[in-house]
């Protein structure tokens, strides 16, 4: 969700001590300037929704006092006694509704004015697995007021990347259209690989000898196995680059997997690799420390 964390206060321009006569009169002027059918600024739009968001809060004395307490996490620290969704001020010093935004915009109410406003954006976050984000997909979701949609997850979907549903958001004021709803991708972590980005890491286990003596060996990608040729003399950490074997990019270049090898030992040996073993020891003037 649309996220704005200026003080309320800063936004109208007045102190934390304001009177309430003082915050209505506030409201009342910044939203005859900066509503969008009367401004000709750019941002007059979003100034204007924040303008309308600060005076929800501190135009009812209720709410203000919480936020006055609790900042911006005013909503979350007493759910159960705060007002239910969409309740607007209260009380005779906090009364200013719609009629009374007509009147601050146009000066007499109902005389051909224009009162529709835009909803607001809203984000979620959608889990997206390493096998949709290289193949695509559809999911089905509900919201929260029951519609139903299928989402299409593009080819080559990262991490933070945002998908927009034109007019699932907030309902708008007077007729106003719906905002929209983001979906940001979050990708999920994966039981065997690793995502930086576009690019996928994996690690490669590969026995001594495999490791000096060079051998090709398989190697999982996101579809299917391939072999991978491991230098001879590899030594744990060394990384082994598949190129294209990533993420896809449909309007570029293609992440890459990145086999990291891994030098395993057998946990028991028989009579005879112990035999082995002690003579490569003995024979070998090998000195991995020196």
């Amino acid at each position: 969700m649309s996220t704005r964390t200026r003080d309320h206060y800063d936004v109208l321009g007045v102190s934390r001590d304001a009177s309430q006569e003082d915050i209505r009169s506030a409201y009342r002027r910044l939203a005859r300037t900066h509503h969008p059918d009367v401004s000709d600024n750019p941002d007059a739009e979003e100034r204007f929704k924040e303008v309308g968001e600060a005076f929800e809060v501190l135009g009812d004395p209720e709410t203000r006092e919480k936020y006055d307490r609790f900042g911006h996490d005013w909503r979350h620290v007493d759910a159960a006694g705060a007002p239910p969704p969409g309740r607007g001020p209260v009380g005779d010093d906090a009364a200013f509704g719609q009629d009374d935004l007509f009147e601050a915009l146009f000066g007499r109410r109902g005389e051909g004015a224009t009162f529709r406003i835009r909803g607001n954006d809203v984000e979620a976050v959608l889990d997206v697995t390493l096998e949709e984000a290289a193949a695509g997909s559809t999911r089905r979701l509900t919201l929260p007021d029951g519609t139903a949609l299928d989402v299409k997850i593009p080819v080559g979907i990262t991490d933070g990347r945002r998908i927009r549903l034109a007019g699932q958001g907030g309902q708008g004021l007077g007729g106003g259209e719906r905002g929209d709803l983001f979906l940001v991708a979050h990708m999920v972590p994966h039981a065997r690989f690793r995502h930086e980005g576009r690019d996928l890491h994996i690690d490669l286990p590969v026995a001594p000898w495999e490791a000096a003596l060079g051998a090709k060996v398989p190697v999982e990608t996101l579809d299917g196995t391939v072999s991978v040729t491991v230098p001879r003399g590899s030594s744990t950490g060394r990384k082994l680059r598949l190129r294209g074997r990533g993420l896809p990019d449909p309007k570029g270049e293609d992440g890459d997997l990145f086999a990291t090898v891994r030098v395993v030992v057998p946990r028991k040996l028989s009579d005879r690799e112990r035999e082995l073993f002690e003579e490569l020891r003995d024979a070998s003037d090998f000195a991995p420390r020196g």
